[in-house]
């Protein structure tokens, strides 16, 4: 039977995934699977979700990834794809309905561009986490988060549009968006104050279907990340 539990060492191996079915190979509360995941509902994708503890990873798991990284996607035809933004990039190439890349390749380009500026964030959250725990002083840290927040805020007013790729949501909108969630999580929100356009961005994202449907309340969020910084990670919480 389907569970949300997670998989590690010695569990048995999931079946073939079935036929019209893609499998996300994924861990809950990890921002970078939620990427997949957002993709996956926004294009209305049929798929089954099977969760690893990437603590204890099963060999099975491993024969698939080596990396041991998720997300990883499988096909019914036992075609294995991961690294976030390739297995996002794939779903939108591979699936019929609303297309989330942009249509022309200097467009394409721009969101990759934009993609690299964004991929200095996620460290600094990691790193004041773990600066706090070790009662060092961030407050340098939280002003380089601060000042790279400001970039993406410019952006946004430059392009005078309501999300980054025009007026509805792309594919980098859900790249970046994870690690939004998980501001109050990582006591950063206050990073975001000087930023008057990404607080309207993060406001218009929350009502987003897809956003919806892969969120974890604050509440599970921060007893998930409390469990995770004490080393012994609850990847089953409220299941």
């Amino acid at each position: 039977m389907p569970t949300e539990k997670s998989h590690a060492k010695g569990s048995a191996p999931p079946g073939p995934v079935p036929a019209g079915t893609i499998r996300v190979y994924s861990m809950r509360f990890c921002p970078f699977a939620q990427r997949a995941r957002l993709v996956l509902n926004a294009k209305g994708i049929k798929h089954e979700v099977v969760n690893i503890n990437l603590m204890d990873k099963p060999d099975w798991f491993l024969e698939k990834n080596p990396l041991g990284l998720v997300p990883t996607l499988e096909t019914s035809a036992g075609e294995v794809i991961y690294e976030s933004p390739i297995t996002c990039d794939y779903l939108d190439e591979v699936y019929p309905g609303k297309k989330l890349l942009p249509p022309t390749p200097l467009e394409k380009a721009q969101q990759k561009m934009l993609l690299e500026q964004f991929s200095k964030i996620p460290g600094y959250y990691y790193r004041i986490t773990m600066g706090r725990k070790k009662g060092e002083d961030v407050s340098g840290l939280l002003s380089e988060l601060k000042e790279n927040f400001t970039k993406l805020d410019a952006v946004l007013t430059k392009k005078k549009t309501k999300f980054f790729g025009g007026d509805s949501i792309t594919m980098i909108d859900y790249m970046m968006w994870p690690w939004f969630e998980r501001l109050e999580v990582f006591d950063v929100k206050q990073c975001v104050d000087n930023a008057p356009e990404l607080k309207k961005w993060t406001e218009r994202m929350l009502e987003d279907p897809a956003v919806k449907a892969t969120a974890h309340s604050l509440e599970n969020h921060k007893i998930f990340y409390k469990s995770y910084a004490a080393g012994t990670p609850d990847y089953d919480f409220d299941l």
